[in-house]
C-alpha cells in the first residue's frame, strides 16, 4: 500500500525509461492557449517573454486522500510533492535565470490550489484539466482508472514562446532543479 508521506519518495520506486516521447518538442513553438492558474489568472505560455521553466507532473495528493491503486507501481507518477517544494526551494536561484516558473498537471486549479497553498509554493500551478496544451504539443500521458488522463513527468524549458530544451523522463522527481539550472548556467 502507498505512503501517504508526500514529501518524500520511497526508494524502491521504478525509474521511468525514455521513450523517445518528448524527442519532437525541441524547437516547437508552444501553442497559444490560455490556462487557468492557482492565483485565479490565466497565462499564455505562446505569449509570455524571456525564459520561462514550465514542469508538468501526472497529479498532487492530498492528506488524508489515497493515492489512486498501485501508484507508487507506475514508473515516474510519484514525486509530485517533493518536486514542486524543490522549485520552491530553490526558486530564487532559478528566478536569477528565468523570468518565469510554473508547475503543471491536469487538475483543476480549484484542486491546485490547495497544494499550493499548503506547500507554500511562490509560483503558480497552470491547469491543463481539459489537456489542450497536452494534446497540442503531443505530451506524454497515462491513464489511472478513476483518475483519468494524466501527463507523465517532464519539464520545458520556454524562451519566448518556443521550446529550448526538454527534460524527459524527469526522475527522481526532487532532482529536476538540479538539472534545470546546470543547462540554464550552460546556455541561458
Amino acid at each position: 500500500m502507498p505512503s501517504h508521506d508526500f514529501s518524500t519518495t520511497p526508494a524502491d520506486l521504478p525509474r521511468p525509461t525514455d521513450d523517445g516521447a518528448c524527442a519532437h518538442l525541441q524547437s516547437c513553438s508552444v501553442p497559444s492557449i490560455e490556462l487557468g492558474t492557482t492565483d485565479g489568472s490565466w497565462v499564455n505560455l505562446a505569449q509570455l517573454d524571456g525564459l520561462c521553466i514550465l514542469f508538468c507532473y501526472p497529479m498532487t495528493g492530498r492528506p488524508g486522500v489515497p493515492l489512486p491503486p498501485h501508484w507508487d507501481a507506475i514508473p515516474g507518477a510519484r514525486g509530485c510533492t517533493p518536486q514542486a517544494c524543490s522549485y520552491r526551494d530553490r526558486h530564487i536561484e532559478l528566478k536569477q535565470h528565468v523570468s518565469y516558473v510554473f508547475g503543471l498537471s491536469t487538475q483543476t486549479s480549484p484542486y491546485q490550489k490547495e497544494a499550493a497553498q499548503r506547500l507554500h509554493l511562490p509560483y503558480p500551478l497552470l491547469s491543463d484539466s481539459e489537456l489542450k496544451l497536452a494534446k497540442s504539443l503531443a505530451l506524454p500521458t497515462f491513464h489511472v482508472d478513476g483518475v483519468g488522463e494524466l501527463i507523465k513527468r517532464l519539464t520545458l524549458i520556454i524562451k519566448d514562446g518556443r521550446i529550448v530544451h526538454c527534460i524527459y523522463p524527469v526522475f527522481p522527481s526532487d532532482g529536476d532543479v538540479p538539472h534545470v539550472l546546470e543547462w540554464l548556467r550552460l546556455h541561458a
